[in-house]
C-alpha cells in the first residue's frame, strides 16, 4: 500500500520523469492527444495552442485534483486511479503541458466513504483545484458531484458508474454507466453464445450492483437468455454465498453473472470450488482487481470473463507503451481503473486545448469551456477508439471483454 496520500506535480516533474516510467512518453502521448488534432470543434485548436506556447514562458499552472480510496476494501480501485492519472500528468508536463502551461496534481484518499470524499473535495478546493478527476466509486461520486455542481467546477469520473454520477451538467465519465454495463453484458453473452441458462448473484445494497442487474435482466429477454436464479445479498451478508450458489446449481445454470466487486467475487469463486460447482462466471468492471485480492488463490479465477474496456496484454502501441511506463513507475500491471483515469486526464487536456483555456480563468469559466469542448473532441484512448462524449456526460465507445487465462487478463473477440 502506498503511504503517500497526496502528490504535487509542478514543472520540475518533467526533469524527473526518466526515474518514474516516463520513457515511453512520445508514442503514448501522440496516440492519446489525437483528440485535439481530430476534433471538429470551432475555436482554438491544439496546433494553435502549441504555437502560442512557443511564444514564451507561461506563468501559472493548471491544478487537477483526484479523489478515491487508497485505503480500505476498495483500495485497489483508488490506487489504480491515483497512479493512472499521475502517469498522464507526468507525460503531459514532459510534452509541454496544456496550452503551454504545466499541470499540478494532488490526490486525496476518501476510503470509499461519502463524508470523507466531501472532506477530500473541500481539501482540494482549499489547495486551488480547478478540475476534478473523480471520484473513483459511485456513492462518493454522487455526493461530490452535488458539491461540484454548486461550484460549477468541472468533474470527470474515471469509474463512477451509477446513473446519478453524471446527472449534473458539469460532470462527465469515462466508464460505462451501470445500465449500459448490464445491457452490454447480456448482449455479449447472447451474441457470443456463451450460455443459455444464467444465474445472477448481486448486491442489493449496492447502487452499482443493482443497477447492472436490472438492465441485464431486461436485456437478457432480448438475447433469449433464461434467468434460472436471481439471488441477492447485502453488505451485512456478504461472506457466505452457499445458498445463492446452490440455487444456481439447482436451476441448471451454465453461467453465473456477478455484477459485483472483486472482494465478494473472490469468496464466491472459492465457495463454488468447494461445492464442486462447474460453471462459467462473468462480471463487469468491478471485477477488475480480483487477481490482487490478498490470500486469494488466483487459479480459481481461471476462465473468469468480465466486461471491461482495457486489457493490459493488448498488442496496440498505445496500450503497450502505457503498460510499460506504468510497470516501470509503480511496479505492477495496470488494471482498467488506471486506464480510465489516464484517459480522463487526456480528455481534460484535449478539451482544454480545444477551448483555449488558461490557468488564470475562473473555475466556472474553465468549467463552461470544458463542458462545451467535451462534446466536440474525439480521443483514441486506452479504453476506447474514437471515443466521444454526449451532452449527458456519457462516453460513446464500443464495449470490450476479457478473460483470465494463465493468471493474466486476455482480450476476447
Amino acid at each position: 500500500m502506498r503511504k503517500a496520500m497526496s502528490v504535487i506535480l509542478a514543472a520540475a516533474m518533467a526533469a524527473s520523469l526518466a526515474a518514474c516510467g516516463g520513457t515511453s512518453t512520445t508514442s503514448t502521448t501522440a496516440e492519446s492527444t489525437t483528440a485535439a488534432d481530430s476534433s471538429v470543434a470551432e475555436g482554438t485548436s491544439a496546433a494553435e495552442s502549441t504555437d502560442t506556447a512557443a511564444d514564451g514562458d507561461k506563468t501559472g499552472t493548471f491544478k487537477i485534483g483526484a479523489i478515491g480510496p487508497i485505503t480500505g476494501s476498495a483500495a485497489v480501485y483508488g490506487t489504480a486511479v491515483m497512479d493512472g492519472a499521475e502517469l498522464a500528468v507526468n507525460e503531459i508536463n514532459a510534452a509541454g503541458g496544456i496550452n503551454g502551461y504545466q499541470v499540478e496534481y494532488q490526490f486525496q484518499d476518501d476510503e470509499n466513504d461519502v463524508e470523507k470524499s466531501i472532506n477530500a473535495y473541500n481539501t482540494l478546493k482549499d489547495w486551488g483545484m480547478q478540475m476534478l478527476v473523480g471520484t473513483t466509486t459511485s456513492n462518493p461520486c454522487i455526493s461530490v458531484a452535488a458539491e461540484s455542481a454548486v461550484d460549477n467546477l468541472f468533474q470527470i469520473t474515471p469509474s463512477g458508474s451509477a446513473v446519478e454520477c453524471v446527472e449534473n451538467p458539469n460532470v462527465f465519465r469515462v466508464c460505462f454507466s451501470d445500465p449500459d454495463q448490464g445491457a452490454a453484458s447480456a448482449q455479449y453473452i447472447g451474441e457470443h453464445q456463451l450460455a443459455s441458462k444464467i444465474a445472477i448473484i448481486y448486491d442489493s445494497s449496492s447502487v452499482y450492483s443493482s443497477g447492472i442487474m436490472e438492465k441485464f435482466v431486461s436485456e437478457a429477454a432480448n438475447q433469449n437468455l433464461e434467468i434460472v436464479a436471481n439471488e441477492a445479498f447485502t453488505a451485512e451478508t456478504n461472506t457466505d454465498f452457499t445458498t445463492q450458489l446452490q440455487k444456481a446449481k439447482d436451476g441448471g445454470a451454465e453461467l453465473i453473472f456477478l455484477p459485483i466487486y472483486y472482494t465478494e467475487a473472490s469468496l464466491i469463486l472459492n465457495q463454488a470450488n468447494q461445492m464442486g460447482l462447474d460453471v462459467d462466471f462473468f462480471g463487469c468492471d468491478g471485477m477488475d482487481g480480483i487477481l490482487q485480492v490478498e490470500n486469494f488463490d488466483t487459479s480459481l479465477a481461471e476462465g473468469l470473463m468480465l466486461l471491461t474496456p482495457f486489457v493490459a496484454d493488448a498488442t496496440d502501441e498505445l496500450t503497450q507503451s502505457f503498460v510499460s511506463s506504468y510497470e516501470a513507475a509503480y511496479g505492477s500491471t495496470p488494471i482498467q481503473f488506471a486506464a480510465d483515469a489516464y484517459d480522463a486526464v487526456y480528455a481534460i487536456k484535449a478539451a482544454a486545448e480545444d477551448a483555449g483555456l488558461t490557468p488564470d480563468m475562473s473555475v466556472s469559466d474553465l468549467c463552461e469551456g470544458l463542458k462545451t469542448s467535451m462534446t466536440k473532441i474525439t480521443i483514441n484512448g486506452l479504453t476506447g477508439d474514437n471515443m466521444t462524449w454526449n451532452e449527458a456526460g456519457e462516453p460513446v465507445k464500443a464495449p470490450k471483454a476479457m478473460k483470465i487465462e494463465n493468471g493474466a487478463y486476455t482480450a476476447m473477440e
